[in-house]
């Protein structure tokens, strides 16, 4: 890679595949197959596709991280300027979906600074870009900011701020503003605008979030299910107008062509489960993110958190959840909730919240425990101790309503970042709780994925055969999910609440 210090031009990276596919060694399906693209230097592509359909699997590729022969096996060829893209890595600066997954260092600006300390950039121009990258994503935090105390937003925009200091002559984003409130969305496209003019490089975005990213793309490429391949390639206006309607079908967001929503809910709210008081919230002792507020979350109804990175929602949905001690104030589970067993979540056993206050986090990661799908689902309710029949009949029926009938066998950590997202759901599912606690919940889903995902949470809200109505915390950037459930907002700025 070759970078001008003057104006941090790079020189723009040209991508070819040719036939190329990826099976992962613990999988019989292929995570990619059959593509043909071809991506001039220079380009900016938007790269999208049905959940599964193997985007993250071909940007891992381009980056180079997808390993060796003892992890997979490919199919025909992929290379970045007429090479196979291991042999020549740091010219992609990969931005992955889960940022977690990405912090390597304690620290932020070593963080950021480390990237390009592996590219044998000189010492005197490190921390200038540093400096310029985390302006351009907007971080805002001191250098020496742990990066264990950040929010997932903030994560991910540390994790950009990385990728755009090495300056790569291909920019890989991988779902890059999927954790971001709308204004941060904004603010971070703008920023890769910015990058793009001044260094020319090649992008290639894969997002659900496509309006945010057509001002700045020049392409669209659409890869199909299985060994369809790319099924529609041209320019913006051209992809949308001609095969907009074919692709919403299947599972494409294409604006202007919105998913399904569910029906409003039959009956006003039922009884506070669980309610915060003079609540106040942190995730390190001593560093109140949230409060002090009042919350009740009620039966048969959905509680939408909303507000800024950083304002403490997702700590408060874990202190919600009995996970993390109250900062301040307290958490009370009602008499229908708590059963006899205590009013304090925080002091109940694992295997006492399994049946009544159900977590999702916002990393799917964070939550896999098992060696395939199957497995995974079945952790709760063996747990609980079920005859083997309920087990079994429990984990068949969510494996077919979350679509993962097909992945039944496979590695959970071989999934894409939409399955991993379906399947930390059905394993919250599978031990019924009377409380969840959603945090983005419809992270990584097409517009199929994403209606199934959402009609399920509204059958939580409704309840069916007979069983009441959850109460559900959905802790969320996407405010079409608020607005199928009809949800009452809780919005949290930095430090307070509403």
């Amino acid at each position: 890679m070759t970078a001008s210090p003057a104006t941090g031009a790079v020189s723009p990276a040209a991508v070819e595949a040719r036939g190329w596919g990826w099976r992962y060694a613990s999988r019989r399906a292929w995570a990619a197959s059959g593509i043909d693209l071809r991506i001039d230097a220079g380009e900016r592509v938007l790269l999208l596709g049905a959940s599964g359909s193997g985007k993250s699997t071909l940007l891992h590729a381009l980056a180079g991280v997808l390993g060796g022969d003892d992890e997979g096996e490919h199919a025909g060829t992929l290379t970045i300027d007429g090479h196979p893209p291991a042999a020549v890595r740091g010219r992609a600066g990969l931005v992955q979906q889960d940022p977690d997954t990405q912090a390597v260092l304690h620290r932020v600006g070593d963080d950021v600074a480390f990237g390009c300390e592996n590219l044998g950039v000189p010492r005197h121009d490190i921390w200038p870009r540093v400096g310029e990258a985390l302006d351009l994503v907007g971080l805002d935090v001191p250098l020496d900011r742990s990066t264990t105390a950040l929010s997932g937003g903030q994560k991910q925009r540390l994790a950009l701020a990385g990728a755009l200091a090495m300056r790569p002559g291909l920019l890989l984003l991988d779902e890059p503003t999927a954790n971001l409130d709308p204004a941060g969305a904004i603010a971070v496209r703008d920023a890769v605008g910015r990058v793009l003019d001044r260094t020319g490089a090649t992008l290639v975005v894969v997002e659900h979030r496509v309006d945010v990213w057509l001002p700045i793309v020049d392409r669209i490429i659409v890869l199909g299910a299985g060994d369809a391949g790319v099924i529609a390639d041209g320019p913006v206006a051209d992809v949308l107008r001609d095969r907009g309607a074919e692709l919403a079908a299947l599972g494409v967001w294409v604006p202007g062509i919105p998913p399904r929503h569910p029906a409003p809910p039959a009956a006003a709210p039922g009884e506070v489960l669980l309610s915060g008081r003079a609540l106040e919230v942190a995730r390190v002792r001593g560093r109140r993110v949230a409060g002090p507020l009042d919350v009740d979350v009620r039966a048969g109804e959905v509680l939408g958190v909303v507000g800024p990175n950083g304002a403490g929602k997702s700590t408060l949905g874990r202190t919600l959840a009995g996970l993390l001690p109250p900062a301040g104030g307290r958490v009370v589970a009602g008499p229908a909730l708590a059963g006899g067993i205590g009013e304090a979540p925080i002091r109940w056993s694992s295997r006492q919240l399994l049946t009544r206050i159900g977590t999702v986090l916002q990393s799917p990661d964070h939550q896999l425990l098992s060696t395939t799908v199957r497995r995974e689902l079945e952790v709760g309710p063996r747990a609980l101790r079920l005859p083997e029949g309920e087990i079994a009949a429990r984990v068949d029926e969510l494996l077919e309503r979350l679509r993962l009938a097909h992945l039944a066998e496979a590695n959970p950590h071989t999934l894409s970042g939409g399955e991993k997202r379906r399947l930390t759901v059905a394993a919250m599912l599978a031990t019924r709780p009377r409380v969840v606690v959603l945090d983005e919940p419809t992270f990584g889903q097409d517009a199929r994925t994403w209606a199934e995902l959402v009609a399920i949470i509204a059958s939580l809200r409704d309840g069916r055969d007979g069983a009441p109505g959850a109460g559900v915390v959905a802790i969320t950037h996407d405010a079409d999910v608020l607005e199928a459930l009809h949800a009452r907002r809780l919005s949290l700025t930095a430090g307070v609440g509403t």
